[in-house]
């Protein structure tokens, strides 16, 4: 892991979020904004990076202000020993090679039936199919997903290779944020 490129060293709490159980198994932090305002957008960044010494690969999400967080997953809380309250001192870098997105098994089925759409598909970016992904799964509810995926599907279909008029990093349309913080899980 090349961490040379622009490295970013800051400290954060992690947290679980208010929603969550205790049998969820993941935790999130918050980026302090001066280390969100180094990163090379207000959107989704990936990164590579090192927390307690263990490396980890991740896409930050934008926190509809400008700044971002992290999911932390259950898999690198056990390897790096951490725990919910823990304050933890990270450094990250941007990474120079997008990692291929996890796409959605309703999104995988209905381009598995357009030919056209999942030629396009696979000719695009990592990035932009992260777009794609994140316009589809941003709609809060189940019908508006639904929508957005025969949408989407039919603009790929017509060779369309963004998706539009989206807010990448939620600032103006108030569709993404942070996790709110349980406090009362804190160690």
């Amino acid at each position: 892991m090349d961490l040379s490129a622009q490295l970013i060293r800051f400290e954060a709490k992690l947290l679980r979020p208010v929603s969550s159980t205790l049998t969820d198994t993941w935790t999130f932090l918050r980026l302090p904004q001066e280390a969100s305002d180094q990163l090379p957008s207000r959107s989704m960044v990936s990164v590579e990076g090192t927390i307690k010494g263990s490396q980890f690969h991740a896409t930050l999400d934008p926190d509809g202000q400008g700044g971002h967080w992290l999911k932390v997953t259950h898999e690198l809380c056990q390897v790096a020993g951490l725990a919910v309250g823990d304050d933890l001192t990270l450094e990250i870098s941007p990474t120079t090679i997008e990692p291929e997105p996890l796409v959605p098994d309703d999104f995988t089925a209905a381009l598995a039936n357009s030919q056209k759409a999942s030629d396009v598909w696979l000719a695009i970016t990592p990035l932009a199919r992260r777009d794609w992904i994140q316009w589809i799964t941003s709609g809060k509810r189940a019908d508006t997903r639904k929508i957005r995926i025969e949408k989407g599907c039919s603009m790929l279909a017509s060779g369309k290779r963004r998706p539009c008029c989206f807010d990448r990093s939620g600032m103006y349309s108030n569709t993404l944020s942070c996790p709110t913080a349980d406090d009362s899980l804190e160690s």
